[in-house]
């Protein structure tokens, strides 16, 4: 199978949903699926934007016009779109580090600078962390980045609210008395281990909590795309984007 480019369905559904955006310029299909396709080669490779091979036409014009639609929230509303049937019997949360190459840094102050486009200091170095929520069979639902010193449970209400599930499964991180009550106030149930210094021991349902494997094997997909495994981009809109692309490709397989 041909990584590196989009396949005929995949393209087709994805142009019928460009097709929709009334702010953004499709012109040439042609034209716009070689644009596509060098986006998932620079994200396959890791490479430079400068390096991606000229069949894809001008680095600058690809990397500007990937830039205008990460401006214009369309990779943010591209998941929505496709992330529309999930299966909600659980909802699962997590969140994983990625290494931020030195070229991360040095996002101007007008733009909050590193703080304020999500990066920090870790055990793991200069990193971002990556926030998550997937269905049942581990498709991805939501995307958020903080500094990778950021904990886990900072992002839990964004990533669990309006979503109508029966369980919420997560790891220990997530054992906080205000987020339980949050779950059940969403008439759910938590799947979420106790910590170890709780005077009382909370039961959970041991069974169920297998099934947190399935974001975890979602995390192993998205971090086959180098540009995903490390962090390239100065500025968090742009690594979203990369992000909610890769997130797209596996709803579309």
């Amino acid at each position: 199978m041909d990584r590196v480019h989009l396949q005929d369905k995949e393209w087709t559904r994805i142009l019928a949903f460009l097709r929709t955006r009334q702010d953004i310029y499709v012109g040439n299909e042609t034209a716009c699926r070689r644009f596509m396709d060098g986006v998932v080669w620079a994200m396959r490779s890791g490479s430079q934007w400068r390096l991606v091979p000229t069949e894809y036409g001008k680095w600058n014009s690809l990397y500007k016009r990937f830039a205008r639609w990460c401006d214009k929230g369309v990779w943010t509303a591209m998941l929505e779109h496709f992330a529309d049937d999930p299966d909600l019997a659980n909802l699962v949360i997590d969140s994983t580090l990625v290494r931020a190459h030195p070229c991360a840094a040095g996002a101007p102050a007008t733009q909050g600078g590193q703080v304020g486009q999500a990066l920090g200091r870790s055990r793991g170095g200069f990193t971002t962390k990556i926030h998550l929520s997937v269905d049942a069979h581990g498709r991805p639902l939501r995307i958020r980045l903080t500094a990778g010193q950021r904990h886990d449970i900072t992002q839990a209400p964004d990533l669990t609210d309006g979503f109508d599930y029966a369980h919420l499964i997560a790891d220990r991180s997530y054992d906080a008395n205000k987020f339980l009550a949050r779950i059940h106030a969403q008439h759910a149930l938590p799947v979420i281990p106790p910590r170890a210094n709780r005077r009382v021991q909370r039961p959970y349902d041991r069974d169920l909590y297998r099934e947190r494997h399935v974001i975890e094997c979602f995390i192993n997909k998205i971090k086959q795309y180098r540009r995903i495994f490390s962090r390239f981009d100065k500025l968090d809109t742009r690594y979203l984007g990369f992000l909610c692309f890769v997130a797209v490709l596996i709803w579309l397989r």
